[in-house]
């Protein structure tokens, strides 16, 4: 006997659906996973030199670059909007012309986070949508 929902688990009783997230947040698996997500992108970007030229335009520490990130992809997955709390909208554009990010800052951050996704072990199809989603975000972050 199968344990597909059609036909039932092996004892005999219903298998209900599998419901889907119902945010992105949720499908990466809410707030200690985004925080996981963070910090490996960070570490990553702290520790592989592939990723000098990102890092060169980020503090010397990275400790409120990570919060911020944090407290970002958390409203922009669909939990709660720390970052729009704490700083009003985000402006992401905005709050980056300070900085020199061109095509290698921005491959280097998807990089970065791409392999810190993979890492992280967040489900294929996740890692695909979100991969889309940043790679629009990280070229229209281009200043240069």
């Amino acid at each position: 006997m199968s344990d597909s929902p059609e036909t039932g688990a092996a004892d005999g009783t219903a298998v209900p659906p599998t419901a889907a997230p119902a945010t992105p947040f949720e499908w990466v698996g809410g707030e200690d996973a985004v925080r996981r997500l963070v910090d490996r992108f960070y570490d990553l970007m702290d520790l592989e030199p592939r990723f000098a030229q990102l890092r060169a335009i980020h503090p010397t520490t990275l400790d409120g670059s990570r919060d911020k990130l944090f407290w970002f992809l958390c409203g922009w997955l669909g939990g709660l909007d720390h970052f729009v709390e704490r700083f009003g909208h985000p402006r992401l554009r905005a709050r980056h012309m300070p900085y020199r990010i061109g095509i290698a800052e921005r491959d280097q951050w998807m990089a970065a986070m791409t392999q810190a996704m993979a890492e992280c072990e967040l489900d294929v199809e996740l890692q695909r949508r979100l991969a889309a989603s940043f790679a629009h975000t990280a070229d229209w972050m281009r200043n240069v």
